[in-house]
């Protein structure tokens, strides 16, 4: 496979409730009409796209198209790294047929349509990728790490109200509202001397923009500066964050005067267990130790 042009569309076919299948033939037929060389590869259990993508890279596949929403794209991530972090930068390219693609909103808020003219011109750009080590070995993103209320709101989607869509990330918030906790995630970041064991509502470890589907939580972020945007907001009380929920989704709430924003190159945890953390819109029980970057690792088709 070295050396071709083609790429290996990785399609999960359960996402969206189904509607992938359903939407994939007419978005393949337009990719090769185009002139877009292209194989097709389906998921069958959760897993599986991470699979597919390392047993391809393996084979000499550089070029890979995720199809579904932010947990196929997720799977295809880890399922090119850390391999493809010691050679060429790999290109994912994405078709948003799932729930959502909270990363290519970075890009343009006209999802598919966006995603099929990217890969019909061929326009691509380097992109980062961030790394968390855990205690029980690594994973990579290139949207995401939240801890706290995101977390705890994610947590719920995916347990109680995964079927909903945008929906029930709205009904999970407000649940979530209803037994907020704030509480210390001790964190030091670019050799600082001490962590900040302050208790706050969340942290959060940004490579893109947004989460949730239009939640922008952090404004600031580049996909290719080499940086974590950390964002943190403090110990904000239940009506405090009512009044300022809109803030979320507009990005205004790192104004607040409890929310505080960085760019950084290197995090430190050091946490006493293993906490419930989002990552790229996968809800996971990690014990994390350390994030970094590993700058233009990935090259994107957006």
């Amino acid at each position: 496979m070295n050396g071709r042009q083609a790429y290996l569309a990785i399609v999960n076919p359960a996402a969206g409730g189904g509607r992938a299948r359903k939407m994939l033939g007419p978005a393949l037929a337009r990719l090769r009409t185009a002139g877009v060389e292209l194989d097709v590869a389906e998921t069958k259990c959760a897993g599986d796209a991470t699979r597919i993508a390392r047993e391809a890279y393996a084979a000499g596949w550089r070029k890979v198209i995720a199809v579904g929403g932010d947990g196929t794209s997720y799977e295809v991530v880890n399922g090119l790294f850390p391999e493809a972090s010691a050679g060429e930068p790999p290109t994912l390219a994405f078709l948003p047929l799932g729930t959502g693609n909270s990363f290519l909103r970075d890009f343009s808020d006209r999802g598919v349509e966006h995603a099929i003219e990217s890969l019909i011109s061929r326009r691509t750009q380097a992109c980062d990728v961030l790394r968390l080590r855990h205690r029980g070995g690594v994973i990579h993103y290139i949207n995401l790490l939240s801890l706290g209320f995101p977390a705890d709101v994610a947590t719920l989607r995916a347990r109680r109200f995964s079927e909903h869509g945008e929906l029930g990330y709205v009904i999970s918030i407000f649940l979530g509202l209803a037994r907020l906790q704030r509480r210390p995630f001790p964190v030091r970041v670019d050799g600082e001397m001490e962590f900040d064991r302050r208790r706050c509502l969340f942290l959060t470890f940004n490579n893109s923009k947004f989460t949730g589907g239009t939640m922008m939580i952090a404004p600031k972020a580049e996909v290719n500066s080499g940086l974590i945007e950390y964002v943190r907001w403090g110990a904000i009380g239940r009506f405090g964050l009512v009044r300022n929920l809109p803030g979320l989704y507009d990005g205004t709430h790192i104004e607040h005067p409890l929310a505080e924003r960085k760019a950084v190159r290197r995090v430190e945890f050091d946490l006493n267990e293993a906490v419930d953390v989002m990552v790229d819109g996968e809800v996971l029980t990690l014990h994390c130790e350390g994030l970094d970057v590993l700058p233009a690792a990935l090259k994107v088709v957006a």
